[in-house]
C-alpha cells in the first residue's frame, strides 16, 4: 500500500514545516488528490493516522479535496472532465487530448498551533 508511504512523507513535510514556525502541533490540513494521480482516497484516509501516531501531526483533521481528470482537446480547443479510463473531448469525442489536471498531489493549507 503506497499511501502508506506517502502519508509518511506528507508527515515528515508536515513536521518540518511546524518545526520551522514553531508550532507544537498540526491541527488540521487539507490535501488535493487529482483523480488521476494513483492515490486511492479511502486508503489515505487509513493511513494518515498511522503516519501521524507519535509526531505533531497526531489527532490532526485531515481534509481532502478530489479533482476531476480535466482535459484540453487538440481539435477543437474545448476543456472537459471525462471519467478517468476514458480521456477523450467531452466536446467532440476526439482522443487527441492533453491531460491539464487530475495528476495533482498536494497540500492546500497547514492549520498550526503555535504557543
Amino acid at each position: 500500500m503506497h499511501e502508506l508511504s506517502l502519508a509518511q512523507g506528507l508527515v515528515e513535510q508536515l513536521e518540518a514545516t511546524a518545526a520551522k514556525e514553531n508550532a507544537t502541533r498540526v491541527v488540521g490540513l487539507q490535501v488535493v488528490i487529482g483523480s488521476y494521480c494513483g492515490v486511492e482516497r479511502d486508503a489515505f484516509e487509513f493511513a494518515f493516522p498511522f503516519a501521524a501516531e507519535g509526531t505533531v501531526c497526531e489527532g490532526a483533521e485531515l481534509r481532502i479535496e478530489e479533482l476531476p481528470v480535466s482535459v484540453r482537446c487538440r481539435r477543437c480547443n474545448a476543456i472537459s472532465h471525462p471519467a478517468p479510463i476514458l480521456l477523450v473531448c467531452g466536446a467532440c469525442g476526439a482522443n487527441d487530448v492533453e491531460l491539464t489536471g487530475g495528476r495533482e498531489f498536494l497540500i492546500r493549507s497547514v492549520e498550526l498551533e503555535v504557543p
